[in-house]
């Protein structure tokens, strides 16, 4: 039996990480995840936040997740999701600033549709600046 899982995590845009992993830890709907190789299948929802791959080689990548869905077979775990960026390539700056404004787009929000979109925003900025901090932490 093989002591790894492989692991891929899928944003829009492109293929984020895809590799061998001893442990993947994640923001499940009902809180955090730990997924070792040969997991009971399943599929969930995930929360914005940070997925921690434990490498093969012992090493460890961060990934930003901004929510998505998670698929864990047996020998296998996908991670989807329209926005993924690697811990490393996390912008504290710009995050700050996009998270400063999606706050003054709350502010001057003048709907309901209005509000509720700023305010998934600034919850995935601030799950985002969370991470970069978490990242930051490890290093």
């Amino acid at each position: 039996m093989a002591n790894t899982i492989h692991v891929d995590v899928v944003s829009a845009e492109e293929s984020i990480y895809s590799g061998e992993a001893t442990f993947v830890a994640l923001p499940g709907e009902a809180g955090e995840l730990g997924i070792y190789p040969r997991h009971t299948p399943l599929i969930t929802r995930i929360k914005p936040g940070s997925v921690r791959v434990e490498t093969a080689g012992g090493g460890e990548e961060f990934i930003f997740v901004a929510g998505g869905i998670l698929e864990v077979q047996p020998n296998r775990v996908t991670v989807l999701s329209d926005t993924a960026i690697r811990g490393k390539d996390l912008d504290e700056n710009k995050a700050n600033v996009a998270k400063r404004e999606a706050e003054d787009a709350l502010k001057n929000a003048k709907t309901e549709i209005d509000m509720a979109r700023a305010t998934s925003e600034l919850a995935v900025l601030a799950a985002q600046i969370a991470a970069l901090r978490k990242y930051r932490q490890k290093r």
